[in-house]
């Protein structure tokens, strides 16, 4: 239970008019059919009264103050009390199970990423909370989302609740997005523009990245990493529009654009309009197609016959001559066990969304 005031008055059960009612027949030595036949109501509906089932209406508090006594106004004060209480006690209820829910969502990281206000107070929080879920009760949240996806099977700490807040943060910021018709064909033919924004200075980077999947049909949003959700990235469909989201989880370019291009192989390589979320290492076909977009397999393997991948300046130069940032080829290179990460870790910038949506 909530705490409340010393003043306030909290009953712990809200008692029907109706037990003063049995209390009187009981005095005046009436069963229930004789009070219901003087006072002109069946059985029936006397039984509700007394079980709080039917409210006393102000005809049946006037008949009652003939046939029982003492006044109409005492039986409508009754009343109206244990409809208040009923109501009270109904809230207690919503609002504890509010804060039980509130306790699942990360709501301080979401705070400090601007989603939500920042506030130490619980009430607050959930209504900051309903606002931004679009929902009426916390409880209601997993309702709203009838997302299907599989969990990494090493992932068992993933909070739903966390997982469900950055998906609705992905819904907000595409829907508000407007694009052109969705076109598969036009996505494909705008890789090799998708695959040199990798050299584009961050402050560029983002703009750049949704005007060209807008005219594709694909609205682009990139949205910080939210702990114990593992996401990676997603694509969610809304009134036929994809909507691709890129987490940035690990803080690495080489992780960033790799998952950004796992995204658009899901797109390119599945027919059904579904929503799809990935977590690192989970779909190997996905990520091997992802893989060759970014790097074209021949490209790929005559780096690897005629250029020594040990070498950081080979890594550089060959980048540049296929035109890709050289943290995605040593992103491939770790990802196939040829490098170690320390061995080329000043060569992977970080990547910080908050940092790229504030550039």
């Amino acid at each position: 239970m909530v705490n409340k005031s010393e003043n306030s008055f909290a009953p712990a059960v809200a008692i029907p008019p109706g037990e003063t009612i049995r209390e009187n027949m009981i005095y005046l030595g009436m069963n229930q059919e004789e009070l219901a036949a003087r006072l002109g109501i069946t059985t029936k509906h006397l039984s509700n009264i007394l079980n709080g089932l039917a409210p006393i209406t102000h005809d049946t508090a006037l008949k009652l103050e003939s046939v029982v006594g003492p006044s109409a106004e005492f039986w409508m004060e009754l009343e109206s009390n244990y409809q208040l209480n009923k109501i009270r006690l109904d809230k207690e209820d919503d609002l504890d199970g509010a804060l039980s829910v509130l306790k699942m969502i990360p709501y301080k990281e979401m705070s400090q990423f601007g989603w939500v206000e920042q506030t130490d107070d619980k009430l607050k929080m959930v209504e900051a909370l309903k606002n931004f879920f679009g929902v009426g009760h916390l409880k209601l949240i997993q309702n709203t989302y009838q997302v299907s996806y599989r969990k990494h099977k090493q992932i068992n700490a993933i909070s739903d609740y966390a997982l469900l807040a950055w998906l609705r943060k992905v819904e907000l910021e595409g829907r508000n997005i407007e694009t052109k018709k969705y076109s598969k064909r036009k996505l494909r033919a705008a890789i090799p523009s998708l695959r040199s924004l990798t050299l584009e200075p961050s402050a560029d980077l983002y703009k750049k990245m949704q005007v060209l999947c807008a005219e594709c049909g694909v609205a682009v949003v990139l949205v910080e990493y939210l702990s114990k959700t593992y996401v990676c990235g997603a694509n969610i469909w809304r009134s036929d529009k994809p909507v691709i989201a890129v987490s940035d989880r690990g803080k690495r370019s080489d992780i960033f654009w790799f998952s950004f291009f796992h995204e658009i192989a899901h797109l390119l390589n599945t027919r059904k309009k579904e929503a799809h979320i990935c977590f690192e290492g989970q779909e190997e076909e996905i990520d091997r197609i992802a893989s060759s977009i970014l790097i074209p397999d021949k490209y790929y393997e005559k780096f690897l016959t005629e250029y020594n991948y040990e070498s950081k300046k080979d890594i550089v130069d060959y980048a540049g001559k296929i035109g890709v940032a050289p943290c995605i080829l040593i992103g491939r290179l770790l990802h196939d066990g040829d490098i170690d990460y320390k061995q080329c870790r000043e060569l992977i910038p970080p990547f910080d969304i908050s940092a790229i949506k504030s550039a």
